[in-house]
């Protein structure tokens, strides 16, 4: 019998039950609220005189940067409401996997 007859074809994972702890949450909202200060500053901070491809490149890191940092704090900050569930999570997940408890 072939090696890759046990490994299951779908996958199982559910995105919906994915859990980070508040220690999580918590950095990547520090983590969010940094880059966007740093990347922001880091614009304003730009001196003239350089040619315009330096400006463009420059530009684009710091959009793209704010925008992950954006992402990081929203996920953060959806993290740290969601985990204040208690330990239903834990239950509805034993449930769910029809595993009898």
């Amino acid at each position: 019998m072939p090696m890759w007859r046990h490994i299951p074809r779908r996958s199982t994972f559910d995105t919906r039950e994915a859990h980070v702890s508040r220690k999580l949450a918590a950095f990547l909202i520090i983590l969010g609220v940094f880059m966007i200060f740093e990347w922001v500053n880091l614009g304003f901070n730009l001196a003239d005189g350089h040619p315009t491809a330096f400006y463009v490149v420059h530009g684009v890191l710091i959009a793209v940067n704010v925008v992950l940092g954006v992402v990081l704090g929203i996920i953060g900050w959806r993290a740290v409401r969601g985990s204040g569930s208690g330990s239903d999570g834990d239950a509805a997940l034993k449930g769910r996997r029809g595993d009898g408890g």
